[in-house]
């Protein structure tokens, strides 16, 4: 744990700068607005380590696998993120010498992302030959104005001389992916020009042999300045356009750097993004930059007021909170169906930049509560669009119906680690259970009887194939999986996988009989085949034990060494120094250790909340909880919830600050690679599924509400079924208002309320 940011209700800010923690300083201070993003690298020239990383949205390349030896029906490829065009750089000199924050002196700096306005902040005063220099930089990309990046430099002279500055603009296409196999670069140059004060570069991502898209992407930038324009570039990797001037004593002058991208995903060729890109410059330009950033802090005001949650008596709590729903706003918000939400989102390039099953499972419920209906459905959309990919993945397993990748950009899958191609199948169950948490928290059934019932039937037809009949148990079992817990690997018959394919032919066996005759006929369903799925889903086998009264995470679980100190607690075997296990301990050492990545069964019970009984959850939370390392982001949020509903209040709060602060705390020691933005849905799952107990049931909408010891109160704002309500929970009592929309009947500790 590693705390190298002030707390602030709305900022992320720092006024020390240390080399060491400036990977971590970048990934905390990324910026996005769906359609692209970046790490809070700086912009001028830095010698030291830093990932220079810029990424943009539904771009991707697929990339050679790298695997020991070949396995039949193995992914042909890995999909990444490209390491896009480097737009933000810029070359600073003072005197004829480059400011370098590696090597120069320098002092009273702040580095500051201001969460309320989407815009990135950074100044410092640099001291180069006795004179001194304060040098500002404000930087955002708008979500009013998708295309466009803004930087705005100002240089004060606070030296009793004048100095000379200049400043290098670039657009260059050299760069590099961290992650690339053998130091590939991704991105060719087909066109480029430069005037005064102006240039574009025009890049296609490199030839490859496996037949998917290639992506051509245009980069143009524009600059006003006080500064005089001396001369431009036109190299062969790299447009710039350079001015310069001089700065007399206190004297303060600025340099503004507009950027317009388009991409080939939009239009189909050079001289349509040529056009494209033109006439977007020329909208910006009909702006002033002021203008810009009122218009990008309006509109994420706009989401504030639909989403702002509020913590009364801990800033650390609310900060997390507010960092994880603007970074998960920054990347994803609903605009484009073709998009997805990766697990690093625009911070890094660590998991490819691809779609992970953490959409459904973690972040969908968030964009239920918090933006209309259609945000979400777009992300059910995304798979719907990808069901042929999903046949041709199952169809490369020898078995029938749809099995949707665990990473994708197009739908086939592209991972690159056996035990999560071939056998992390619960994720078709996961996107299952999206479709159904949709429809039953909208009420619109429109989806789930058209587009999903085809994508429910095509997974169930896929478990039909998959799962096999035990003769000597009379029971169906899944063998050869891994579960959500990535720390055991080809296991038989994982409660969650079994209990969620259980489920979710059950659920499509329903549907089945709700969708209408043209669709059932289009979908090809036969009584019989609804039949076996039932069949399957009654005689489904799920591994428990009576005696302890927990549901058994696999066949075998319980013969591991489960030894539990004096406080009956079995995480405290290992030691300090040697945790996270994944960055100290061998794979064997892990697979065979009873420590468990994530939520697994407790997953599971999570979904289904209500069907169980108070005392299942508490035996298998008690059970589950002590063994869990929670080296998965995607973990701390479930048993933040799970907790909370049992009322073990401290276990939960410290559930919920691992994850809201998992990166602002950086808990595992990765946030330097980038941010988990598909994690940040825990801190919103904790507080409003987990401490306000919010729950739809039979179409509505519940709450039993308790505060933490440690806070005084809390209130978030909450979209549902066309309302925008507010709810106040303080220590003594719980009011929920209605900001917009009709009233309705709410259930609040098992009384019904009219909200109105």
């Amino acid at each position: 744990m590693k705390r190298i940011f002030e707390i602030d209700p709305w900022k992320i800010v720092t006024h020390e700068f240390n080399p060491e923690d400036k990977r971590l300083q970048e990934s905390m201070t990324s910026i996005g607005n769906e359609y692209m993003g970046m790490r809070g690298m700086f912009e001028e020239n830095y010698s030291g380590d830093t990932h220079q990383g810029i990424y943009l949205g539904g771009v991707w390349y697929p990339d050679k696998t790298r695997v020991g030896w070949w396995k039949n029906g193995y992914p042909e490829y890995f999909g990444k993120v490209p390491n896009a065009i480097d737009f933000v750089s810029v070359d600073i000199k003072i005197n004829g010498e480059s400011i370098d924050l590696a090597k120069d002196s320098f002092s009273d700096f702040e580095l500051c992302l201001d969460m309320k306005r989407g815009v990135l902040d950074r100044s410092f005063i640099v001291e180069k030959d006795g004179h001194k220099i304060k040098v500002t930089s404000e930087r955002f990309v708008s979500i009013a104005f998708k295309e466009l990046y803004a930087n705005k430099l100002t240089f004060t002279n606070l030296s009793d001389e004048p100095v000379k500055i200049e400043v290098q603009s670039l657009i260059n296409a050299d760069v590099y992916n961290e992650d690339s196999n053998y130091g590939e670069q991704f991105w060719g140059v087909i066109d480029k020009s430069v005037a005064d004060k102006s240039g574009r570069l025009v890049g296609k991502t490199a030839e490859n042999n496996f037949g998917t898209p290639r992506f051509t992407v245009e980069m143009a930038m524009s600059h006003e300045t006080d500064l005089k324009a001396v001369r431009s570039e036109n190299e062969e990797k790299y447009v710039a356009n350079n001015f310069e001037g001089s700065i007399q004593p206190d004297q303060t002058v600025s340099f503004e750097k507009r950027v317009i991208v388009t991409t080939s995903r939009d239009y189909d060729t050079v001289d349509a993004l040529d056009k494209a890109t033109n006439d977007l410059m020329n909208k910006a330009g009909e702006q002033t930059y002021d203008q810009l950033v009122d218009a990008q802090a309006s509109a994420w005001a706009e989401r504030w007021e639909k989403s702002d949650i509020t913590i009364d008596g801990d800033e650390a709590a609310q900060q997390g909170i507010r960092f994880n729903l603007f970074q998960l706003f920054s990347t994803y918000y609903g605009n484009d169906a073709r998009l997805n939400i990766g697990p690093k989102g625009f911070t890094g390039e660590k998991y490819g930049g691809a779609t992970y099953w953490d959409t459904e499972a973690f972040c969908l419920p968030v964009y239920l509560g918090t933006s209309d209906p259609e945000v979400a459905r777009n992300l059910l959309l995304y798979r719907y669009n990808q069901l042929d990919g999903a046949h041709h993945n199952a169809q490369q397993q020898g078995l029938k119906g749809a099995l949707y990748p665990m990473v994708t950009f197009n739908g086939i899958e592209c991972h690159n680690e056996w035990e999560i191609t071939f056998e992390e199948i619960h994720r078709n169950s996961d996107i299952a259970y999206a479709i159904y948490n949709y429809t039953k928290t909208t009420g619109d059934k429109s989806y789930v009887l058209n587009e999903g019932s085809e994508v429910l039937v095509e997974i169930a037809r896929f478990w039909a194939d998959r799962v096999h009949y035990s003769e000597r148990n009379g029971q169906y079992m899944i063998h050869g999986v891994t579960g959500a817990d990535e720390y055991e690997n080809n296991v038989d018959n994982n409660w969650y996988t079994n209990v969620t394919a259980k489920w979710e032919l059950d659920y499509t066996a329903q549907i089945a009989k709700e969708i209408s005759d043209e669709q059932a006929k289009k979908l090809g369903i036969t009584d019989e085949e609804v039949s076996k799925w039932q069949e399957i889903a009654d005689k489904m086998y799920l591994p428990e034990d009576k005696e302890l009264g927990i549901f058994v995470q696999h066949d075998g679980f319980l013969d591991k060494d489960i030894t539990l100190d004096e406080n009956n607690n079995p995480i405290n075997k290992i030691p300090a120094d040697e945790l996270p296990i994944n960055q100290h301990w061998s794979w064997d050492k892990i697979l065979r250790s009873p420590y468990v990545k994530q939520a697994d069964v407790l997953q599971a019970m999570w979904y289904f909340m209500d069907d169980f009984t108070e005392e299942q959850k508490k035996r298998n939370f008690d059970f589950y909880e002590p063994l869990t390392v929670h080296e998965s982001s995607l973990s701390a949020s479930i048993y933040a919830i799970m907790a909370a509903d049992l009322k073990y209040e401290e276990k939960s709060v410290e559930l919920y600050e691992r994850t809201a602060r998992l990166d602002l705390d950086n808990y595992n020691n990765d946030t330097v690679d980038g941010l988990h933005i598909t994690a940040m849905s825990g801190g919103w799952l904790a507080i409003v599924e987990g401490f306000a107990g919010m729950r739809v049931n039979d179409g509505e909408l519940q709450f039993k509400p308790f505060v933490p010891k440690a806070w005084n109160g809390y209130n978030f704002r909450l979209t549902f079924r066309g309302r925008l309500l507010e709810v106040k929970v303080a220590k003594d009592n719980t009011e929920i208002k209605l900001i917009k929309g009709e009233p309705l009947t709410v259930k609040l500790n098992g009384e019904e309320i009219e909200v109105k």
